[in-house]
């Protein structure tokens, strides 16, 4: 009897221990994935600006006349939201 105990703690100990290094595995892949996530999103972030900073350089007037109309456009939508409040 005394043994059958001994040998489902020993068990039961080992599908722990098994559990607890998956779940650490699982949570530093999740880890690195995320790492890896982030850098491409920066990335990403910083090409875009480059690449915008490199449009606006080759392309100002135009450019200045699209934020402004951007702008208008925002500006006529907040002020007629605005009014019908």
């Amino acid at each position: 009897m005394l043994d059958t105990v001994t040998d489902q703690l020993s068990n039961t100990a080992r599908r722990a221990s098994q559990l607890s290094n998956a779940m650490a595995e699982a949570l530093e892949d999740g880890v690195a994935m995320t790492k890896r996530t982030g850098k491409h999103v920066a990335d990403a972030a910083e090409e875009f600006m480059e690449d915008t900073q490199q449009r606006i350089k080759r392309h100002p007037v135009e450019t200045v006349v699209a934020a402004l109309a951007i702008g208008a456009v925002f500006g006529t939508l907040i002020g007629l939201f605005a009014r019908r409040k």
